[in-house]
């Protein structure tokens, strides 16, 4: 599981081996914001740009999810990728709109 930040790229954290040891944070701490992705995805790389800025502007944390590390997100994501949900309401996908998620967090 990734940790909600700014940047888009997990917290650093204590690791073993390069696996994070840090617990999952409770639901209640959860970031409103998720993106599910995949490697090498285009569209993912130009949706991670417009939720970081959004996120960043409105000083909401987001957390990434990669798609391709549980195959119960793989199976319901992979067609549609990327996908930008806000507080676990889908909000867009393939093209990520800024207005789209901007108006779901001031809503």
């Amino acid at each position: 599981m990734a940790y909600p930040c700014r940047s888009g790229l997990p917290l650093a954290g204590p690791r073993v081996s390069g696996v994070s040891i840090l617990p999952p944070l409770p639901p209640s701490l959860s970031p409103r914001v998720v993106l599910y992705t995949r490697p090498g995805c285009h569209l993912c790389d130009d949706a991670r740009k417009v939720v970081e800025k959004v996120t960043v502007d409105l000083g909401e944390p987001y957390e990434e999810r990669d798609i391709t590390a549980d195959p119960e997100q793989l199976r319901r994501y992979l067609e549609s990728i990327p996908v930008v949900e806000v507080d676990g309401v889908q909000v867009d996908f393939w093209r990520v709109s800024e207005d789209r998620l901007r108006a779901a967090l001031l809503g």
